[in-house]
Formats: C-alpha cells, sequence, structure tokens
C-alpha cells in the first residue's frame, strides 16, 4: 500500500491506521505489527468526537449511529481509496452531504461517512447544462447558472440539498409536472461502485450502471460528479395563492391546472387555521421576463374562495424557504416525516379520511399536496404509482417542543398512514422516518426487485455501501 503522506492531514484525530482484528482506526503510527497504515489520501480521515458526533445525526435528529471515521475527500480519488479499503477490511460506507436525512439513511454505524461537502467544485456552466460536484447545493448552482441566464428545469423547494443526495433519491419539485424529476434531468454521472470502480456513465456508456445509480439510493454507486440539465431562466415569477373551503375543491382545481399545464410551478399546502382546523391553499407560480402574465386566463376554472397575488424574482422564489429551514434546522428538532405518492383516484379519499382525524398539532409542520404526470417519471428505480397522475402528500413534521414519545408516536403513524397508502397502490418516496426491513423494500420495488437485487450483485457485491437504508 502507497505511503501515508502526513502532510495531507489537518485535524488533531486524523487517522493513519487501521487495526482488522479490532476494526479500529488509530490516529497514531501504529507499533502493532498486524495495524494497516491508510493510503495515501488528498484530504483527511478523521476520528475526532465532533466529525462522529456529527455524522451520526442527521435533519430527523431520530437515529444516531456513528461512525468510526469520517473521510473529507479532498479528491474523487479519495473516495475511490476509501471504498476499495472498505472493501478490503469489511467496512461500510456512506455518504454524507448536507445531512438532510430524516432517518439515518446516510450513517454508516461502525464504518466510514463521506463527508462530500468537501467536494463542492461546479466545474462547467453551459447554455444546456452544468458539470458539478457530488457535494454542490443546488443553491450555488442556481446562482452560477442564472448569472448566465439559466437554471435546471425543475427544483425541490429546498436549494440548500446536495446534488449527489438529490439524485439519489429522485428531486421532486413544483415543476416535476413539465420536466419531471431532477434524475430526469441528469445527463452523466462518475460514480464509484461499490466494488471502488471509478466510472463514468450515461444513457450510452454503462446505461445499466447509470439507471441503477439515480434514485438508487446510493445501494450501487457513489456519485462523486454530474452533468445535468439547464433551461434559460426567466427573470420573474408571479406566485397565486388560491384558498378553498375543503380539500376536495382545492384538488379538483390542482388537476385543473396540471391538464392544461397553464403553470411553471404548481402545489399545495394544508395550512392550520385559529380554529384548529386546516385551509387548503394551492400554490402556483407563472414565469415571465417582460411581459406579465394574464391573471384572468390563468384562474380561470379554479374557483378559489381567496386570491393572493405577488410578484417577485425567479431567484427569490426558487430559494424562498432556505432561511426558514436553515432556522428550523438550528433547533434540532425530531423531524419523523413521511412523503408518499398516493394514486390518483385514490388521493381525496386518503386525504379526506386523514383529515378526519389530523390536526394542526398532529401536522407539526408543513403539509403538502400536489399533482404531478407520472409519464415524465422516466427512472426506473424511482417507484410511482400506475396511472396518468399521482399526488405527493408530504407531511415534514417536527416535534417541538422536543418529546421522545411524541416522536416515537409520530413514526408508529407515519407507519399506518403507509400502509394504507400501499393498500391502494401508492407508494413511499425514500426520504421518510419509516420502519422498513428487507420485506418492505422488496414490496416497494415490486416486479423490479431482482434487477435491483442483481444490480447490488454486480456492483457492490460486498455489500459495502450505504447500509442506513435497510434494504439488504
Amino acid at each position: 500500500m502507497a505511503q501515508l503522506d502526513r502532510r495531507t492531514f489537518l485535524a488533531d484525530a486524523a487517522v493513519v491506521a487501521f487495526d482488522p482484528a479490532t476494526s479500529r482506526w488509530l490516529t497514531d503510527v501504529p507499533e502493532n505489527a498486524g495495524a494497516v497504515r491508510i493510503p495515501h489520501l488528498d484530504g483527511e480521515l478523521v476520528a475526532d468526537d465532533a466529525a462522529l458526533d456529527e455524522a451520526a445525526t442527521d435533519y430527523g435528529h431520530l437515529v444516531h449511529r456513528r461512525p468510526r471515521a469520517v473521510l473529507r475527500p479532498g479528491s474523487v480519488h479519495d473516495v475511490v481509496t476509501v471504498v476499495r479499503f472498505a472493501n478490503e477490511h469489511g467496512l461500510t460506507v456512506a455518504v454524507r452531504g448536507q445531512g438532510h436525512s430524516t432517518f439515518g439513511q446516510a450513517q454508516a454505524p461502525g464504518g466510514v461517512v463521506i463527508d462530500s461537502r468537501t467536494l463542492a467544485t461546479i466545474h462547467e456552466i453551459a447554455p444546456d447544462h452544468a458539470i458539478v460536484d457530488a457535494g454542490v447545493q443546488w443553491l450555488d448552482l442556481v446562482r452560477a447558472g442564472l448569472a448566465d441566464g439559466v437554471a435546471p428545469p425543475v427544483s425541490t423547494d429546498f436549494l440548500g440539498l446536495s446534488v449527489g443526495g438529490t439524485l439519489s433519491v429522485g428531486g421532486i419539485g413544483g415543476a416535476s409536472q413539465h420536466f419531471g424529476m431532477l434524475v430526469d434531468n441528469t445527463v452523466e454521472l462518475q460514480v464509484v461502485t461499490g466494488e471502488g470502480r471509478l466510472v463514468t456513465c450515461s444513457a450510452d456508456h454503462e446505461p445499466d450502471l447509470f439507471e441503477a445509480v439515480l434514485g438508487g439510493l446510493g445501494q450501487f454507486a457513489v456519485i462523486v460528479r454530474a452533468t445535468v440539465r439547464l433551461v434559460a431562466a426567466p427573470a420573474m415569477a408571479r406566485v397565486y395563492t388560491l384558498t378553498y373551503p375543503q380539500v376536495t375543491d382545492m384538488t379538483r382545481a390542482q388537476r385543473t391546472a396540471l391538464a392544461d399545464g397553464r403553470f411553471g410551478y404548481l402545489e399545495g399546502q394544508l395550512v392550520p387555521t385559529d380554529d384548529d382546523g386546516f385551509a387548503f391553499v394551492l400554490e402556483a407560480a407563472a414565469w415571465f421576463t417582460s411581459e406579465p402574465p394574464d391573471d384572468d386566463a390563468l384562474l380561470v376554472g379554479l374557483d378559489p374562495v381567496g386570491i393572493d397575488v405577488v410578484d417577485c424574482t425567479y431567484f427569490q422564489w426558487l430559494n424562498r424557504i432556505y432561511e426558514t429551514v436553515e432556522q428550523v434546522a438550528a433547533l434540532r428538532l425530531a423531524g419523523p416525516w413521511l412523503n408518499v405518492f398516493v394514486p390518483d383516484a385514490a388521493t381525496d379519499q386518503i386525504v379526506t379520511e386523514l383529515l378526519s382525524t389530523l390536526t394542526p398539532a398532529d401536522a407539526g409542520g408543513v403539509a403538502l399536496l400536489y399533482p404531478t404526470n407520472r409519464a415524465l417519471i422516466t427512472r426506473p428505480q424511482v417507484q410511482v404509482p400506475d396511472g396518468p397522475v399521482f399526488f405527493l402528500l408530504a407531511l415534514l413534521r417536527a416535534v417541538s417542543p422536543p418529546d421522545d414519545a411524541r416522536a416515537e408516536q409520530l413514526i408508529a403513524e407515519n407507519d399506518a398512514l403507509y400502509a394504507a397508502v400501499r393498500a391502494v397502490g401508492g407508494v413511499h418516496y425514500p426520504v421518510n422516518a419509516l420502519h422498513l426491513g428487507p420485506a418492505d423494500w422488496r414490496a416497494h420495488y415490486g416486479d423490479r426487485w431482482p434487477v435491483v437485487r442483481s444490480a447490488k450483485d454486480r456492483y457492490d457485491p460486498r455489500r459495502v455501501l450505504t447500509p442506513g437504508q435497510g434494504i439488504f
């Protein structure tokens, strides 16, 4: 193995060797002849308490499983080196971007967590694409792109997510009705497979790997770089907040707007009211640069009881919740989130039954409900219901004041609601606080399960990658 270059290690608790007999990382030059020196790294491998504690938590603050080391890569080849080392010594590896998982999905108990924040270079902005490292935040890419008049065609509501983390899940947002998910707008990937191969893959080169990784939940390879689609960006957004007395009034209006694609952005929320109930808000936006949109034409047939219209810059709209999410994150509240995709035909039933017992206190945060077109979701790893339209139902809860028993109760309620959604042909969007085992994942993938298992055997045969998902 390569000799250790101590100059590359900056932290007081930098790891210099590994003891296979005890599975311990060593921060001193070992006297034990059985210890293995760590190969040269351009970044650093650390094992101090602060780094391990950070890697053992996430936005959900529900699961805390410490790794034994954290890699802060200085290059893509550091990722290759550590994944190969993990294969040789029976270790597990997970990648942590911005730590926005909710149930320990990016944790690696006893293994190595790769902190992708040190791989955050934007390599190229072109009129139709960008090449970025996996640790780049969408916020930084949006800023850089807008300076040249371009932006991703679809964005998640929160821009503080990493590119690699989002592409491992899917990436849905209010523009998915026109463009699909972020994975559907990905042109090429550079990845490190579970066996430690550095591969560039696309629809034309190693397409099986490309399709396995996009929405693959980190099971087959580590995304280290991505080429993502860009389109011409508007200057302004006109935002329409339309209020409805019943949830079925809102979903009817959403279906009307979805059918003719009149808005560039289409979502909806369940908003708490003073009488301990909910108002139902269709949230939509139309883009423009010079001539503002025709309000009357956009609102025809939607029949809200309340209308609010506001203009803002396109960037202000895309970045509208960043500060709020950061403020909530600083509170370190438990976040037992649930995101499910519900078939259109069953949405009104599922949500009406939910609202018969749900209170604003139960929601405990933001509750989203909005439709999109299934035909635009093209990546096979991303599971969505059958039918031309499905709805995202998201309960993005925060437990305040902190209460462990209440958090566990809400996770149990997530399990029950997910079972009800499964019974009507729905699936979960896998960023949730749910109790899932291998049998649940087999049910999630359904007929695709043999392909998923075969890809795991092919690309990560030693089951090194992303154990926190609990799939295998």
